[in-house]
């Protein structure tokens, strides 16, 4: 599919039903198709769940084209294949089974490591216009992409944007105290490291809040575990966006600390973009 769209993935459950709902206001927020789709063992099982979600969508947004498509096969396969090309790939948390259960358990890894376009797991309860701050959980200047997605969604929804840069100092050798009352060359170069991570926040922005001069960004850097940092952070946001930084195991691709843990504990719903190793 060439044009822009949004992809979410149903199975006739109460979770899923949610994720549609978040899917068709998105959908609708960007003026794109919203795609459908159903990953079953059999086809025939396909009819009646696709045609009460068109029915829902269309009783919420009744100018949203919406296009279904049931596929025959597993829905991390399918939902891998689905999210190439679209502009956000929709789920559920939970569910009994199918695309809904997908994000429970090691399977949720494998999708959020293997998606081709940013992914948004529906968490939470607050509904998708809330008026709450994105929160973007930033790493270095690699996450560009990730930064440069966050602005767009909080340009959309017309709200702030909350950026959290959280560092850990690495380890310097420990030295005996100084007789003289300067600063040692360890505390120095934590200093200077301290420093330069602080920095990384504002050089990475800039040129992303002079394209989006309406945006209003709230800063911080917090010298704590980034998973735990933002996790606390999402208790009061609309959504959180992350970088998934893909990384190569025997066992296929993985997730790094930080979307694990958001994936399975954040207090909002989460948007994964990947990016460049």
């Amino acid at each position: 599919m060439t044009l822009h769209h949004v992809v979410v993935g149903v199975d006739g459950s109460l979770v899923s039903v949610r994720a549609l709902d978040w899917a068709a206001d998105e959908a609708a927020r960007r003026g794109v198709v919203l795609v459908v789709v159903y990953a079953v063992p059999d086809s025939d099982e396909a009819g009646p769940v696709l045609a009460s979600a068109v029915t829902r969508v269309r009783a919420r947004h009744p100018e949203l084209s919406v296009v279904t498509r049931d596929t025959v096969g597993g829905p991390v396969r399918t939902l891998v294949r689905e999210s190439e090309g679209a502009d956000l790939t929709v789920v559920g948390t939970r569910g009994m089974g199918g695309i809904a259960g997908l994000l429970f358990g090691s399977v949720s890894l494998r999708l959020a490591a293997q998606v081709r376009s940013p992914l948004l797991v529906v968490r939470g309860d607050h509904p998708c216009d809330d008026g709450r701050p994105v929160l973007l959980g930033l790493e270095g200047d690699r996450d560009e992409d990730t930064a440069l997605y966050a602005f767009q969604e909080a340009e959309r929804r017309a709200v702030p944007l909350h950026v959290l840069h959280s560092w850990t100092h690495r380890h310097i050798t420990p030295e005996l105290p100084s007789l003289v009352p300067v600063m040692s060359p360890g505390q120095e170069q934590l200093v200077q490291q301290g420093r330069a991570e602080d920095s990384v926040p504002r050089f990475s922005l800039a040129r992303l809040s002079e394209r989006h001069p309406s945006i209003q960004v709230e800063s911080r850097t917090v010298r704590t575990g980034p998973a735990h940092a933002l996790l606390e952070a999402t208790r009061d946001c609309a959504v959180v966006v992350v970088g998934t930084h893909h990384r190569t195991h025997r066992f296929g691709p993985r997730l790094g600390p930080v979307a694990h843990t958001l994936l399975h504990r954040s207090h909002c719903p989460v948007v994964v973009v990947p990016t460049a190793k």
